[in-house]
């Protein structure tokens, strides 16, 4: 099977035929039939998070289940499944505690050993355990979950990380109530998904941050009520009008640098809540005065893979979809090839789409 093996931080992709290890008792052998390109994805590519390398890339995808362990018994081939990042164990004190997005042991089997060798024998990693990046995968089979068979498998992949990231910080992490004022920062395909968080939980304002005016028409269609261009003013200060001067209710960071995180942190109210989903890098500092913390009573929280449990929220995505509660169809800006992928992430650089989806 063909895939894309990045070898180096910032290097080119190199497309090229791979060998999937062996399945083991527990393993799922998948072809991909559609991958989202996330910033995550971007994130290892310009270095801002740390990974062994050569690795496959991609982490939001879909496919068919080709053949099974000799112990599976929750997918068979045959069956459509959505791929999670995350493959929780179930057992651990994270996963027993209702955080299996924090799975002490879920990207265990990423870096245990090679996913696959090329045509030299050298060994390669999954990124993020999954590697759909390629037209196949093998993964353990917490990290397939059934969906139906009729679900278009190009929106499906999006549920596996976009989708359930932006729609569970809002619903899992921060809790909105209905009525409540919600700023996002950051409209690309989570903070879409955010924003659509937010119209299904009932907020009113929903307010819509970014800094390109095509990001921001896209916003209103996924159920902002207002949008703020902050490449033209104050970001802050037009919130804060918008929300009768005390600022928003919540607010959902998905930019992941120390300057949007502070710019949230300054747009919530007074006891408000700031729910962080973006990928920083480590050596990015926010500061924020001591004397503000205490008397301005905010809750700030960091929120992974949208506090998602794999088993019970992908189903939920595709149900709301079919319900019309959710547009995932909104998300999909572009339709490309494997051989596309270097376009996709200079796309999402320059802020041309809300998400690429890799159709194989």
């Amino acid at each position: 099977m063909r895939a894309a093996v990045l070898r180096a931080p910032h290097a080119h992709f190199e497309i090229t035929d791979l060998t999937l290890r062996a399945l083991g008792p527990r393993d799922v052998h998948v072809h991909g039939a559609a991958s989202g390109v996330c910033r995550s994805d971007l994130s290892i590519l310009d270095g801002t998070i740390p990974h062994p390398l050569p690795a496959v890339l991609g982490h939001e995808g879909a496919g068919v289940v080709l053949a099974t362990g000799a112990d599976v018994t929750s997918v068979a081939p045959g069956d459509h499944v959505v791929l999670s990042w995350v493959a929780p164990c179930r057992q651990c004190f994270q996963c027993l505690h209702g955080h299996p997005e924090l799975c002490e042991h879920g990207l265990d089997h990423a870096f245990a050993a090679p996913y696959a060798t090329d045509p030299d024998g050298n060994g390669l990693l999954a990124a993020f355990g999954t590697a759909t990046f390629g037209e196949e995968t093998v993964l353990p089979e917490a990290a397939c979950i059934k969906i139906d068979d009729d679900f278009p498998l190009e929106l499906a992949a999006l549920v596996g990380c976009g989708v359930v990231t932006g729609v569970g910080a809002v619903c899992n992490s921060a809790h909105v109530e209905p009525g409540a004022s919600v700023a996002v920062v950051g409209c690309g395909g989570v903070g879409l998904a955010a924003i659509q968080g937010a119209r299904l939980a009932g907020a009113a304002p929903i307010i819509a941050v970014d800094r390109v005016a095509s990001k921001l028409a896209l916003a209103r269609t996924c159920g902002a009520t207002d949008v703020v261009d902050a490449a033209a003013g104050d970001a802050v200060q037009a919130v804060r009008e918008l929300t009768g001067g005390r600022g928003a209710d919540y607010a959902i960071e998905v930019v992941g640098t120390g300057a949007t995180i502070r710019q949230a942190f300054d747009m919530t109210r007074r006891a408000g809540t700031v729910t962080i989903v973006g990928a920083g890098r480590f050596d990015d500092m926010v500061e924020i005065g001591a004397m503000t913390m205490m008397v301005d009573a905010k809750t700030i929280r960091g929120c992974v893979y949208g506090a998602t449990d794999p088993r019970r929220d992908f189903p939920e995505m595709v149900r709301l979809h079919r319900a019309g509660r959710l547009d995932l169809d909104a998300l999909v800006t572009r339709r490309i090839v494997l051989a596309e992928l270097e376009d996709a992430f200079r796309a999402m650089e320059a802020g041309e789409v809300a998400r690429s989806v890799i159709v194989y």
